[in-house]
């Protein structure tokens, strides 16, 4: 995954002054040492996810699988079934084909199960997949996953300044580090992370100018999320891409509902063992963190940067755009009930979105053809 903003420092593994043997702990604790015993969480999370060979998603535990008996934290649409990637190899192959491209980018490749199905639906259509992951042990399994395919592919721990293509990322952005500001009395706090005298990590406000990017309705106490790294990312990216487009699926909301005065909680979630808590503070590095994504925000970052907009719509009426209800008809009983899940609006239909973007003059996307839902951007 592209961490630019993870500023790794091995000097921050000393700890002068906590007797700790958790090598992440260290790490968090020389990091609350050298910022004055306060991190924003952005930064903590940034470390707890991502602080190379300790992270979460730099160790050697086990996160992608359909059930906990596996050993892993979550099931992502990849994993479910095959019928993810190949249906979403029709709006792939449509992008190349629009764009005069064959090259394939791929963000956070997890397992590598998606790169397999896109390059097996896709054949000799892509050139060369691009995956930019900066997670060495992931980039091992996906190695092996990728075996049958091994010409094609190359790995990049940071892009390039300069790309052409179709950039795909599954659950990519929803796993970048964001801010977190609370309401409370009428005023605005960021919350940060402070080591506590009994030896635990807490929670401290400070107050602060950031703000959500609408106005909260009402007096309450209200806490959220902001996201300047993943906006940065898109940015970049529209910057860096000359020809080509992007999609990208996860789950979240536009800013109406992200910023909902009823959604006075925030999204911070972890994972683990296929059940979701919502304490970041604990287990540190053993389970997954995430917020979900504001695709205002990321519709406007592309658009600033110079991207249309090629559609936004739920990841269900994505698919179903694309092509999987014949797939699905093709496919044997318990094939369908997996894939099911995907397009269940109480699943995975609903709560996930997809947003295309294409740099240049956009065109009337596959996926988007129905339902679309720009307009509510």
């Amino acid at each position: 995954m592209l961490m630019d903003f993870l500023c790794y420092d091995p000097e921050m593994t000393e700890n002068h002054g906590a007797e700790r043997a958790d090598p992440l702990t260290r790490i968090i604790d020389a990091a609350l040492q050298r910022a004055g015993g306060w991190l924003p969480f952005d930064r903590f999370m940034a470390l707890a996810l991502y602080a190379p060979g300790l992270g979460y998603y730099a160790n050697a535990s086990r996160k992608f699988g359909r059930m906990p008996e596996s050993g892993s934290d979550f099931v992502t649409a990849p994993e479910l079934t095959p019928l993810f990637g190949r249906t979403l190899a029709r709006q792939v192959a449509e992008a190349l084909e629009r764009t005069g491209t064959d090259e394939l980018w791929e963000f956070g490749a997890g397992s590598g199960a998606l790169a397999a199905q896109l390059l097996g639906a896709l054949g000799d259509r892509v050139a060369r997949y691009r995956i930019v992951d900066l997670s060495g042990l992931l980039r091992e399994r996906q190695q092996h996953a990728l075996a049958a395919h091994a010409g094609k592919v190359e790995w990049l721990s940071e892009l390039p300044e300069r790309m052409r293509g179709v950039i795909v990322g599954n659950e990519v952005l929803d796993a970048m580090p964001v801010q977190l500001v609370a309401r409370r009395g009428g005023q605005w706090f960021e919350r940060g992370v402070v080591r506590l005298a009994n030896g635990a990590l807490g929670w401290d406000d400070r107050p602060t100018e950031l703000r959500p990017p609408v106005e909260i309705e009402g007096g309450h106490d209200y806490l959220t999320e902001i996201h300047p790294q993943a906006r940065a990312f898109i940015a970049t990216l529209a910057e860096r891409l000359e020809q080509g487009a992007a999609f990208f699926i996860d789950y979240g909301f536009p800013e109406a509902e992200y910023y909902h005065p009823q959604r006075h909680m925030g999204t911070v979630m972890c994972h683990r063992g296929h059940l979701a808590d919502a304490d970041p503070l604990a287990d540190v590095g053993q389970k997954d963190i995430t917020a979900h994504v504001d695709f205002t925000g990321i519709a406007l970052a592309g658009q600033d940067a110079g991207l249309a907009v090629l559609g936004y719509t739920s990841q269900a009426r994505f698919l179903l755009n694309a092509g999987l209800l014949p797939m699905l008809e093709a496919a044997s009983l318990p094939e369908r009930t997996l894939a099911a899940r995907l397009i269940h609006e109480h699943e995975m239909g609903e709560l996930f979105k997809v947003i295309g973007f294409a740099a240049g003059e956009g065109w009337e996307a596959l996926g988007f053809a129905e339902g679309d839902r720009s307009h509510t951007l």
